[in-house]
């Protein structure tokens, strides 16, 4: 999700350039995406009565709009969109960071409803909450049928493999759950000036989170889980090689002989990796069993998704049709089988 640079304000539907009608035939009418954020108008509403948010004052990203959801849902053949519950502000107290969390999931939970088998949600984690994770996971997945949780990939320093996860790990794992990660807010020291976080530091905190995971023995103590990555992975596919030459001099140590192993533990979603120079590295790190289809919407603009980043998917030379279908739905159903119902 990128921060305060990508400004593009989702557009409405008529606003969309590319209207290539697919076939009905055609496979990519089956697409799920699983990289799509979600800022409810309900939300917005609540934290402007709260004097939390301005909505004037909040990216434009956040102007997360219904129809101008399905139809560019319906423009790319996408059948779910599977959405990232998303909430901004500093919150001073535990008891109004939870009704925050709680209006944004009913939210969500309600648009599931409304719209039957076109959107699902993950219901969100916090690295630095412990006990509003627990309460987040019982209502969102219990109450309100969540496919999985989001968390991530830092807060404060904190990655997803510090070992004080733990505790909210195992019960995570006691589910055999699905975590779709992403980075926000991330360390931009030292960053050349004009480099949005979006363009490097996002994928570096992603890879940082990979490698802890690994690192910290998190894969190994709670082998239920299945992690996201977005973007790619980062540069985690890019770096696998030197993970394998230097494992042993990290801190602590990684079995050379493990880490193709462990990068098969990760999905990666296409959110703009996809390209002739970048998707061979990612097949050859992960296989086409590994990959999903990935928006990247809204903070990614419409037009984008629509004209740039989904038709590279549908026409990359590395690519052959089979490995499309996995891509574009097949690994979806395998890893989260209740879409198959939805």
């Amino acid at each position: 999700m990128p921060q305060a640079a990508e400004t593009t304000a989702p557009q409405a539907p008529g606003d969309i350039g590319l209207r290539t009608a697919l076939s009905t035939d055609d496979a990519r009418h089956e697409r799920i995406d699983v990289h799509h954020h979600y800022t409810a108008p309900e939300w917005v509403q609540w934290a402007e009565k709260n004097g939390i948010a301005d909505r004037d004052g909040l990216p434009p990203w956040t102007r997360w709009d219904e129809a101008a959801a399905l139809d560019l849902m319906d423009l790319t053949g996408t059948r779910t969109s599977i959405l990232t519950v998303a909430m901004l502000g500093r919150f001073q107290d535990a008891a109004t960071r939870k009704e925050s969390t709680r209006v944004a999931l009913d939210a969500a939970g309600e648009l599931t409803v409304r719209h039957s088998g076109r959107f699902a949600f993950f219901t969100p984690v916090f690295l630095d909450d412990a006990e509003l994770s627990r309460w987040s996971v019982t209502h969102g997945m219990d109450r309100l049928g969540a496919v999985g949780v989001s968390a991530r990939t830092s807060t404060g320093g904190t990655y997803l493999g510090d070992p004080g996860l733990d505790p909210i790990m195992a019960e995570l794992d006691e589910r055999a759950a699905v975590i779709s990660t992403h980075p926000m807010q991330v360390n931009t020291s030292g960053a050349p000036e004009g480099v949005p976080p979006f363009v490097c530091d996002f994928l570096m905190d992603t890879t940082r989170a990979a490698l802890s995971l690994i690192m910290n023995g998190t894969l190994d103590r709670f082998p239920r889980l299945t992690f996201i990555l977005p973007h790619g992975g980062g540069y985690l596919p890019y770096i696998a090689s030197r993970i394998e030459v230097f494992g042993r001099q990290l801190v602590p140590a990684v079995d050379p002989g493990r880490v193709r192993d462990y990068l098969h533990r990760f999905y990666y979603d296409t959110a703009a990796p996809m390209s002739p120079s970048a998707t061979p590295t990612l097949l050859a790190a992960a296989g086409s069993s590994r990959i999903l289809y990935g928006s990247d919407w809204p903070p990614t603009p419409a037009r984008v998704v629509a004209d740039v980043t989904t038709p590279a998917l549908d026409t990359d030379p590395a690519l052959g049709d089979e490995e499309r279908g996995h891509i574009n739905h097949g690994n979806a159903l395998r890893l989260l089988p209740a879409l198959a119902s939805a």
